[in-house]
């Protein structure tokens, strides 16, 4: 194994490592979550932990942190904190493997959104990503249409996690468009400027007070969300970026393995079918060359 790791692309690793990162994330907000911590408490807590890390960031680049486009990075912010809390509430409520699955629907949102706000043309990769993704979804959600009730999984909760893709699409496009204009560092700290008190105004008295072991995961999942986004920084910056792109789906793998491991969860063949669908479409969407 030593002897293929040269063999990986710099950028490939960063973005192995940022998969690992997020995977982890995602099971330490759902281990934190049987504890009984709301979800609005969670997102709280990893904003604090990133927005701290982010200031550092930017006092290290001696630049400022408000930026120039204060109007568009507070939009960001905000879109990114209400995409989180639905990634967060699906994690808690879906099985680790679906949950991971249906947030990598956001390339047809995004497609969809940058073709009517940027003019971004669609291409025929995306297309057949977006049709691929459909079915996929289809399949996934078919057991709760009545083919197999037992093995449905809870539509308020596909619900969620759908929106949560689209508000995370939206960000995408949102950070494209900032990207003209702002270092990526003020872009990454406005995303918990703005997630800190909207969640603690939305939480409100549902505070719980988390006991040691809850605190320690809360810690953990600030910690691995910045391994993930320093990863995926790291591994774009890098001119085979498309590329190791295509690596960031191993995080399914990932949650399938910690789900299966520490949640005792085995997805359905519906998934199983399903996902493979999302999957060959996001990847279609990622090699395929213009």
């Amino acid at each position: 194994m030593p002897a293929l790791l040269p063999n990986i692309p710099i950028s490939a690793r960063f973005m192995l490592l940022s998969a690992l990162g997020f995977a982890i994330m995602s099971a330490c907000v759902k281990l934190v979550s049987q504890y009984h911590i709301p979800v609005l408490e969670i997102v709280a807590a990893r904003a604090l932990v990133s927005l701290l890390l982010s200031y550092l960031d930017v006092k290290r680049k001696g630049i400022s942190p408000w930026g120039e486009q204060k109007g568009w990075l507070f939009a960001r912010g905000a879109v990114g904190a209400l995409a989180l809390i639905c990634v967060y509430y699906s994690i808690a409520t879906l099985p680790l493997a679906e949950a991971t699955l249906l947030q990598y629907l956001h390339p047809v949102f995004t497609a969809l959104i940058a073709l009517l706000f940027l003019k971004e043309p669609i291409l025929h990769s995306t297309k057949l990503c977006i049709c691929l993704s459909l079915v996929g979804l289809g399949i996934m959600i078919s057991p709760g249409l009545g083919l197999d009730p037992a093995a449905g999984l809870p539509w308020f909760s596909i619900v969620i996690a759908l929106l949560g893709a689209f508000g995370s699409a939206v960000a995408y496009v949102i950070v494209r468009k900032l990207s003209r204009t702002e270092d990526s560092s003020v872009i990454i700290m406005y995303f918990p400027l703005i997630a800190l008190p909207l969640s603690l105004i939305l939480l409100g008295d549902d505070f719980v007070v988390p006991p040691p072991e809850a605190l320690v995961l809360l810690l953990f999942v600030g910690i691995f969300t910045q391994v993930g986004q320093v990863g995926l920084t790291k591994a774009m910056q890098s001119e085979s970026a498309s590329k190791a792109t295509a690596y960031s789906y191993v995080q399914v793998l990932f949650s399938m393995l910690f789900g299966w491991l520490i949640f005792s969860e085995l997805p359905s063949i519906y998934s199983w079918i399903g996902g493979s669908f999302i999957l060959m479409g996001a990847l279609i969407n990622v090699l395929w060359k213009r």
